[in-house]
């Protein structure tokens, strides 16, 4: 098995357990996560043998985050499978969480994401990034913002709750507000729990990273940053959580979407005028891509 695993920061007390290691789809233009990591399944046993060693501690585990990048590829049954043991070895535990994409949804029948749910696999972690087709393009997501919302809608009929990663800047600078309007729209048309964002960020050995040392990829200012996050005014959730922490992003923020709305919107002005003298300029790059200014 890998030893390394990435998660949400929002699942940093669920048990982390391995059923694939890398990503079925591995195309992503940004990223570079598993870019060395064949795609595979791990054997039921592996699995059995890392809920044996977390048995001792049963009584402490009420949430599981399956690992490595999208282990919702795994069929219905074999999903099932791993659930079942969950709870044979972890019986406390009530949500089985997990990375997932477009594309593995509608590889799952209505009638098994019902099941899925009544197994307790719950609030997916969905990276649809964008409401834009062009930026979904250029990401190479391998889906059209219309099918996004068509398979978001299935996972909500069958119960299924979800967050949705969203990356701002992704469409480059050219597109940059008709990106945070089409996302704000996509998002309006669906109703995840949460709303995970970040800035779009790349690493050597990513095509992205190439297109923006050619230049033909040109990424947003940092006053082109904070127009993006001016989408927040144009998304109406009243039940969805915004989580805005991730280091990528240029103003880093939180809150529930209807309720401290005003609150984020007053802080983005009030960061823009303490940014004045660094609007214009480009984005330094850290770890994680942490942005230093």
């Amino acid at each position: 098995m890998s030893s390394v695993m990435y998660r949400p920061p929002f699942e940093a007390d669920s048990f982390l357990l391995e059923v694939t290691e890398g990503c079925s789809h591995n195309r992503c233009s940004f990223c570079t996560m598993y870019r060395d990591v064949p795609y595979r399944m791990l054997e039921t046993e592996a699995v059995e043998n890392q809920l044996k060693k977390a048995q001792p501690y049963a009584a402490r585990i009420e949430r599981v985050f399956l690992e490595h990048g999208d282990p919702f590829s795994l069929s219905a049954g074999r999903l099932l499978a791993a659930a079942d043991l969950v709870h044979r070895y972890l019986p406390q535990v009530r949500t089985i969480a997990m990375y997932a994409s477009i594309n593995n949804i509608r590889t799952k029948t209505d009638a098994e994401l019902r099941e899925l749910r009544a197994a307790g696999i719950n609030e997916l972690n969905i990276g649809i990034e964008s409401g834009l087709d062009d930026a979904l393009r250029k990401m190479n997501k391998g889906y059209s913002a219309s099918e996004a919302l068509r398979q978001l809608t299935r996972l909500e009929e069958a119960g299924i709750l979800y967050g949705a990663n969203i990356i701002f800047g992704c469409a480059g600078r050219a597109l940059r507000k008709e990106h945070a309007r089409a996302t704000a729209d996509l998002l309006n048309r669906t109703h995840p729990y949460l709303i995970f964002t970040g800035t779009i960020h790349a690493d050597p050995g990513c095509e992205l990273h190439e297109e923006m040392q050619n230049g033909t990829f040109c990424e947003n200012t940092v006053g082109e940053y904070l127009e993006e996050e001016l989408f927040l005014s144009l998304v109406d959730l009243p039940e969805t959580f915004f989580f805005g922490l991730h280091p990528s992003n240029i103003i880093r923020m939180q809150g529930w979407l209807m309720r401290d709305r005003e609150r984020m919107l007053e802080e983005i002005g009030r960061q823009r005028e303490r940014l004045s003298a660094y609007l214009d300029r480009n984005v330094k790059r850290g770890a994680e891509g942490a942005v230093y200014l």
